[in-house]
């Protein structure tokens, strides 16, 4: 669930990542994930615009260096601004000055220099010391470009597993497009908007079939009444689909008289309440479904309830797990499921 990602270090001291092994550079996938861009769109570039690698490996296989991605970094910025591929290109190459567009076009102004390992993403998004795809999903995102935005979340999902994908890669986008908006007067809404829309669509589509499940194996989980705030809850579902563990997933605000018909109609190991601020979080909601029996006279059981999400902090129930983040909600998840 919501944990702080601290910044995950992959240099060699002085901040450059080691995101160009040897000598070899970068290949065409590498490049394209780091920008944001789909690779035959790369591929393109450099078949239209000569916007290429200066040198190819074996005489055939393209290998990027820093200074060719450089350019190809400096194209993305001049798109972004709404300059042509191709003025856009010869900017880029040096072949033309930046200001070289149309008369009706304002002048582009030139943005300063980036700190030296830092790569900015696309407007100038600030996502800190992450893993390379997160700057390639933050310029798609800006672009608002949903074919090469779900393109990267599924890899960035298959290459490194849901759980690390989500809290070292998707999860400082996210946060990254939040501080956009709220330093920027409101004028990226729709950024983070169209952002956590194709998160959503990528957990589902990398997400394997429900598990069948039965009374005392299954974990409900739902947003309490008026919590709207669904994704961190799609990611846990997700995790424990992943994991073969069944999930009954009821999604945002679920009426309190619903959360109690769920949870009589289902006979679930656990629940897990999502709760994203204090003025959602019930406590005598969480507490009367932790009370609640199911099963045959004689031999009742009661779910675990997890509180789960920021809201519930400082509002801690005896009994009731409220596992930090989503690591630790598998975790307890997990051992409940095992348990029973």
């Amino acid at each position: 669930m919501r944990r702080k990602v601290g910044s995950v270090s992959r240099g060699d001291g002085d901040g450059r990542h080691d995101e160009y092994p040897g000598s070899g550079g970068l290949t065409t996938g590498e490049v394209a994930r780091r920008l944001g861009v789909a690779p035959t769109t790369v591929r393109s570039w450099d078949r239209r615009y000569g916007i290429g690698p200066d040198a190819h490996t074996d005489g055939r296989h393209r290998r990027w260096t820093a200074a060719d991605v450089a350019r190809l970094e400096r194209m993305c910025a001049l798109t972004a601004t709404g300059l042509p591929p191709a003025e856009a290109a010869r900017v880029a190459l040096g072949d033309a000055p930046p200001d070289a567009a149309p008369a009706t076009r304002v002048p582009l102004p030139q943005p300063p220099p980036p700190p030296r390992g830092r790569s900015r993403a696309g407007s100038g998004m600030r996502l800190g010391d992450v893993r390379h795809e997160s700057r390639g999903i933050a310029r798609a995102a800006l672009r608002l470009d949903a074919a090469a935005l779900d393109e990267l979340l599924l890899a960035a999902i298959a290459d490194h597993g849901l759980v690390t994908a989500w809290t070292e890669v998707i999860m400082p986008t996210l946060q990254a497009a939040g501080r956009k908006w709220e330093s920027s007067g409101e004028k990226y809404v729709e950024v983070e908007h169209f952002l956590s829309w194709h998160i959503s669509g990528a957990l589902r589509r990398s997400t394997p079939p429900v598990t069948a499940d039965g009374p005392g194996i299954t974990t409900v989980l739902a947003c309490v009444p008026g919590e709207n705030h669904t994704l961190p809850l799609e990611v846990l579902a997700a995790a424990l689909a992943e994991r073969g563990l069944p999930v009954r997933m009821f999604g945002a605000a679920l009426p309190v008289e619903s959360v109690v018909a769920a949870v009589r109609r289902t006979g679930p190991a656990a629940v897990g309440l999502w709760a994203q601020s204090r003025t959602t979080a019930s406590r005598p909601l969480a507490q009367h479904v932790a009370a609640m029996e199911w099963g045959v006279r004689g031999a009742r059981r009661k779910p675990v309830v997890l509180t789960l999400g920021p809201g519930w902090a400082g509002q801690t129930l005896a009994g009731l797990p409220h596992p930090p983040g989503l690591a630790e909600a598998l975790a307890v998840l997990e051992s409940v499921v095992s348990g029973r």
